[in-house]
């Protein structure tokens, strides 16, 4: 109920920020567990995802959001939960497994870092490697246009990508490295010029 309320009200203070224009929300499915592949240039991008995407999300944040108790809360009540980067942290890949077993929707930035410029960078292979281990669809989305004063900001959401013809197999470290990028090229293509 929180949540539902906190992105209406989100939505509403952003008709007076940006303008705002939502392509490809009905390649969304309505229930199952679901990746969402975005790309990260800004704190924003979170908060906008949240807000204009039909389904709940759950994602992970920096450890360090959660140390302050009461923005920690508050987070948490928004769908976050605690990641350590910098090197493997397998407490928060069982959560996202948890969320995807609750047949929720895992928010995931594959870059695992911002690229504020808006560059094609290059992802890590998690987003392929827990949709394959969960045997979930990816939907690779992409969020165009800068947060400034009135900006024309695009949130594209793509089709669902399946790695289904891997479920059953045992991949390497390169293989999942392959099925990432070209989960990438299906994230870049959804980009808008700003």
């Amino acid at each position: 109920m929180f949540y539902r309320f906190a992105a209406g009200l989100v939505r509403f203070l952003f008709l007076f920020c940006f303008r705002v224009r939502i392509v490809g929300k009905e390649n969304i499915p309505s229930q199952g567990a679901v990746i969402l592949a975005l790309n990260h240039r800004s704190y924003f991008d979170p908060v906008f995802a949240g807000a204009y995407c039909p389904r709940k999300l759950r994602f992970m944040a920096k450890a360090e959001l959660f140390k302050n108790k009461a923005f920690g809360a508050l987070i948490r009540s928004l769908g976050a939960f605690p990641v350590k980067r910098g090197r493997g942290d397998i407490g928060a890949v069982k959560s996202a497994f948890e969320v995807l077993k609750n047949d929720d929707m895992l928010l995931i930035f594959p870059h695992g870092k911002r690229v504020r410029d808006n560059s094609k960078g290059r992802i890590h292979s998690g987003a392929a490697m827990i949709a394959v281990k969960m045997q979930c669809p990816i939907i690779p989305a992409w969020i165009s246009g800068d947060y400034k004063w009135m900006n024309k900001i695009t949130v594209s959401f793509g089709e669902p990508v399946s790695f289904e013809e891997y479920y059953s197999k045992k991949l390497t470290g390169e293989e999942l490295q392959t099925l990432a990028d070209g989960l990438l090229d299906k994230m870049y293509a959804l980009k808008v010029e700003d």
